[in-house]
């Protein structure tokens, strides 16, 4: 695999709900394969479903185990702040990175619900200035009924108002943004089932929840892989046009709503979804190539 000068590489910590469905594992391992981006940790995410934060932890070292890699995974808080007060693992990972001396910028890479690092500015607010948080999450300023739920800031609304109303660096990636990634299930079978045992994973992991009862809401034979800019814009923040307009306050229905006197954020209005899919299958052949 190339590498890149140091001076341009950035420390990452990846927080996912990794097993929720199956855009996240291809994230993860884009994460794990790009040189500029020093994976200091993966921290678990809770999600909808019973044990859920167990079950991210444990697909986690599924993909670092496939992939014959060693990176530190942390357990997450294990439902929203309004049902875990506990200070877990991650959010006190999160907290020591963030104030660690280091002259490499700190990104935390979110992926799913946001309670961790919402419970780590809680227990240590020094730190909101002292990393950038990309996040997949909200409907961003799409102001009125909201189309859907919006899974992520949904599963910890307290947390997603804490993150965007706090004095936090913050880049949104909302819905109207994420949903763009979209790739052919035959697509991910000819280019990146091929691909060691980590491909075949990735594939059969989606098929499995592809033709499952919890995947109601997809088309059929392609997949959003909506989660992936997260990792991309850490790569390379122009692969994307934003806006910096106020933080959108979540409802409870997910609506986003305006609040006056609300700071201004980054937020993405579009992202370059080809160069984020073929960076990540390019990398993935590449890794295979250098691992047979």
């Amino acid at each position: 695999m190339f590498d890149i000068p140091d001076n341009k590489k950035v420390r990452v910590i990846v927080d996912t709900d990794a097993a929720c469905e199956a855009d996240d594992p291809f994230a993860i391992v884009q994460a794990l394969l790009s040189p500029k981006l020093i994976v200091k940790g993966i921290a678990a995410e809770h999600f909808a479903v019973e044990d859920s934060m167990e079950k991210s932890f444990d697909e986690i070292i599924t993909i670092l185990e496939a992939m014959d890699l060693d990176v530190p995974v942390l357990k997450g808080q294990r439902g929203p702040l309004s049902q875990d007060s506990e200070v877990s693992e991650a959010a006190d990972f999160i907290i020591k990175e963030a104030m660690r001396d280091d002259d490499k910028p700190l990104f935390v890479l979110c992926q799913g619900a946001i309670t961790n690092v919402a419970m780590a500015i809680k227990t240590e607010p020094r730190i909101m200035d002292r990393m950038t948080i990309i996040w997949i999450g909200t409907h961003g300023t799409a102001y009125g009924e909201p189309p859907f739920r919006e899974f992520n800031a949904g599963n910890d609304i307290e947390a997603a108002n804490l993150v965007l109303e706090e004095e936090t660096h913050i880049w949104l990636v909302p819905s109207y943004v994420y949903t763009t990634i979209n790739i052919g299930i035959a697509e991910i079978e000819r280019r990146i089932a091929p691909c060691g045992k980590i491909g075949k994973h990735l594939y059969e992991n989606l098929v499995e929840y592809n033709n499952s009862e919890g995947a109601f809401w997809t088309q059929g034979e392609s997949w959003s892989l909506g989660d992936s800019p997260a990792i991309a814009l850490a790569i390379n923040p122009g692969c994307g046009r934003f806006e910096m307009a106020p933080a959108p306050h979540v409802e409870d229905d997910t609506e986003s709503s305006e609040r006056p006197g609300n700071r201004k954020i980054r937020i993405y209005k579009d992202v370059d979804s080809r160069y984020i899919l073929e960076d990540l299958i390019a990398k993935l052949e590449l890794f295979t190539r250098e691992n047979q």
